[in-house]
């Protein structure tokens, strides 16, 4: 049996960051989202897997390379066109014609190791068409909405419902076992409405035909969809649940390191700083002196803490820089950014309210109270920034005026320009 990852989108909602990365190449406590799943599919026993790519592939082929050093054989296949679900599936066809089965799992989830091995164990043990995960939401108008009969048999999948309208709140969870037959179907299917071809017109094409789809629920405590940037903070945290932190590098004599904290080997600890896990602190970070560091933060590898810095539930990529005076809560920055001395982002409204940030050009509620900025790579900050909740800034910017705030503070400021190409 062979495993085929979805990797091709572009992941737009999730702009600025994925202007300079695949979606699936976000790290969260040091790995990328697609390694967890990679990982997965590794704990249920397969050892062959085919990535689906097209935006950005070339880094996600740099990055796993043929998967000789986690011990698994990785092919790569282009979809050519972002067509759906269905169209990228069919991509890989080729890649498992020679299997009377495959797993098929979307590339930028995390859910629970053991989540693909048990739903392998439910296939086989059934021998039915195919299995599908399923998990229960808030939002279920996000997704495709699962009805299924008292055995759990699925009847239909209603994709992204109206608001109010949906059938159920337990959705696709992104998580499948197929018999090669499936392709079949694929083929078959029509243009949904939104001009693609959906993998789960597919599903409910065969369940209506009376073939046998079974449904397995997941803990919704672990399954996650990385959709949104806010979502990249919840995602930071359940990933540092699953690590096990280890103290490798050098802590100064004076730093206080509480609760789980990661240091990787090549990382150093300065005297003064007070880490509250968990915590993951990548190789060759130096932290401090005289900083504070809370809970679920992780920090990239070559970042630097200044003095004076705090820094809240945040996840700070690769080569930054945080400047000393600085204050970061509940935060996105992307790599090799720059933060003058006194830079601030702010987190909270002062009417409590729930952060609001665009995406796609609409004004959305994150549901978050506390929510600070989305920052994109190379980007520098003057001394003095400061930053209102649920702003956004572009990769390669240089911020050259403070009090920068966001359409829903109504200043129509130019915050920013760009730096000469």
């Amino acid at each position: 049996m062979k495993a085929v990852l979805l990797a091709a989108g572009e992941g737009q909602r999730l702009l600025p960051v994925t202007s300079t990365r695949p979606k699936h190449l976000i790290k969260v406590a040091g790995k990328p989202i697609l390694q967890f799943c990679i990982d997965a599919v590794k704990t249920a026993g397969l050892s062959e897997v085919i990535i689906v790519t097209h935006y950005m592939s070339d880094k996600i082929r740099e990055y796993f390379g043929d998967g000789s050093s986690q011990g698994l054989k990785i092919s790569y296949v282009e979809q050519k066109e972002l067509l759906g679900t269905g169209n990228a599936a069919l991509a890989a066809k080729a890649y498992v014609d020679n299997d009377d089965e495959f797993v098929l799992v979307y590339g930028d989830l995390l859910f629970a190791s053991d989540t693909v091995k048990q739903a392998i164990t439910l296939y086989r043990a059934l021998k039915c068409e195919a299995v599908m995960a399923a998990v229960t939401v808030d939002n279920p108008e996000n997704y495709g909405v699962v009805e299924f009969t008292k055995d759990k048999t699925l009847w239909r999948i209603v994709e992204k419902p109206q608001i109010g309208k949906a059938p159920s709140n337990l959705v696709n969870a992104g998580i499948y076992v197929f018999s090669k037959a499936f392709f079949e179907k694929i083929g078959q299917i029509k243009k949904s409405i939104r001009g693609e071809w959906e993998l789960t017109d597919a599903l409910t094409a065969i369940a209506l035909e009376g073939k046998t789809v079974r449904v397995v629920e997941l803990d919704k405590t672990a399954w996650l969809d990385v959709g949104r940037p806010w979502d990249l903070l919840d995602a930071n945290t359940w990933a540092l649940k699953q690590i096990e932190p280890k103290v490798l590098g050098t802590v100064e004599s004076g730093a206080h390191l509480i609760g789980p904290v990661h240091v990787a080997k090549t990382a150093r600890i300065r005297s003064g700083a007070y880490i509250e896990g968990p915590v993951f602190i990548d190789e060759e970070a130096d932290i401090g002196p005289n900083c504070y560091i809370r809970a679920n933060t992780s920090l990239g590898k070559k970042t630097r803490v200044g003095n004076a810095v705090e820094i809240k539930n945040s996840l700070i990529m690769d080569n930054t820089h945080i400047g000393h005076l600085s204050y970061v809560g509940d935060s996105i920055i992307g790599e090799k950014c720059n933060f003058g001395a006194g830079t601030i982002t702010a987190n909270l409204r002062f009417d409590n309210n729930n952060i609001k940030m665009t995406i796609k050009n609409k004004k959305i509620d994150t549901g978050k109270r506390k929510l600070g900025i989305v920052m994109g790579d190379n980007t520098k900050t003057g001394i003095h920034t400061t930053f209102m909740p649920g702003t956004k800034i572009n990769a390669n910017t240089n911020i050259i005026t403070t009090n920068i705030y966001t359409p829903q503070q109504q200043h129509n400021q130019q915050i920013s320009t760009p730096k000469t190409p």
